[in-house]
């Protein structure tokens, strides 16, 4: 199968995706390596380029979005899809909706400006601050009354917007859970910004650890991502969601990653193979449909002479006798 990995230059240098291109190649697969901001794209020939699926690390609205929506727009298969990487980068649209989805995130307020933080209700302190647009745990903060807001000195303040989300209370660590497709095969406690440094360990994957990530996955439309949860006294907490997140540490990650996108471009080619198959069904049917109508509606009368005619009209059925006894 061929495959274009779309990297974008913030990820020029790092291992991930280009260890998982690496697999496949060594699985006798062809990849070809698109980096947009130094490649021309020819948006008019793609079904011609011959590529079974694109794939993205994307950041947020960078070029490599606009290659996979027109990537998608012509039936090729993306890894994660366009619409899905936009939902979960911009970090207000995706608290929103998912809320509104019913997954366990916390109350959540947009501010375009740190100085607005001062007009959110006292009840839903503490506070923890992020930049809008964040990642890598970068640029987090906690506000645990307004009075906080005073000494709060936010270096992102003039390039960014942000998201306030009421504290959850927690046991002093974020999880890590990783997931391709259907397949949750890790948690992993690791330090969280806002505590002690705690020692990175796997813990047991729980149930509800599972169905909280799957359902993740589903409301969002994602193949690979990862989310950061905390356990709180009344269950689970989501406080973010990533798409193709590094899953560094992970046992056997870039396998399980090949081989997620080497079948879920075999399924979308099956399901290809199947449509143009049903279609083609569908064509000659009516086809054979069409035929049928033309022959019966230029079919011939059954043949009858024109002096049987003349006498079963006018002669009555004693006619025959007198002209032919």
């Amino acid at each position: 199968m061929r495959f274009c990995f779309i990297i974008e230059e913030e990820y020029r240098h790092d291992p991930m995706p280009m260890v998982v291109a690496d697999q496949l190649l060594q699985w006798g697969h062809h990849i070809d390596v698109l980096e947009p901001k130094d490649t021309v794209t020819n948006l008019s020939d793609m079904l011609l380029q011959g590529h079974d699926a694109y794939v993205l690390k994307a950041v947020a609205d960078g070029p490599g979005l606009s290659i996979m929506g027109a990537a998608e727009a012509v039936g090729i298969p993306t890894i994660n899809n366009s619409r899905a990487i936009r939902l979960v980068r911009d970090k207000a649209v995706a608290a929103a909706f998912a809320r509104a989805h019913g997954v366990p995130i916390p109350p959540t307020y947009f501010v375009a400006h740190p100085r607005l933080l001062k007009q959110i209700p006292l009840e839903d302190y503490p506070l923890v601050v992020k930049p809008s647009n964040g990642s890598s745990c970068r640029g987090i903060y906690r506000l645990n009354t307004p009075a906080d807001l005073t000494a709060l000195e936010i270096a992102e303040e003039n390039d960014s917007f942000f998201l306030a989300q009421r504290y959850a209370e927690n046991a002093g660590f974020d999880i890590k859970i990783y997931v391709t497709g259907r397949e949750v095969y890790a948690a992993l406690a690791r330090k969280s910004p806002l505590h002690d440094s705690v020692t990175e360990e796997f813990i047991p994957l729980t149930r509800e650890m599972r169905r909280v990530a799957l359902d993740i996955g589903r409301v969002f439309g994602l193949d690979i991502y990862g989310i950061d949860v905390v356990e709180t006294p009344h269950g689970l907490a989501v406080l973010d969601i990533n798409d193709f997140p590094s899953f560094g540490g992970i046992p056997r990650a870039v396998v399980r990653i090949a081989e997620h996108i080497l079948h879920a471009a075999k399924r979308a080619e099956m399901q290809r193979s199947a449509r143009i198959e049903r279609n083609s069904r569908r064509r000659q049917a009516n086809a054979e449909k069409m035929l049928q109508i033309i022959h019966e509606n230029h079919a011939p009368a059954p043949f009858q002479s024109t002096e049987t005619l003349s006498l079963s009209r006018e002669d009555g059925p004693h006619a025959y006798l007198s002209h032919h006894g």
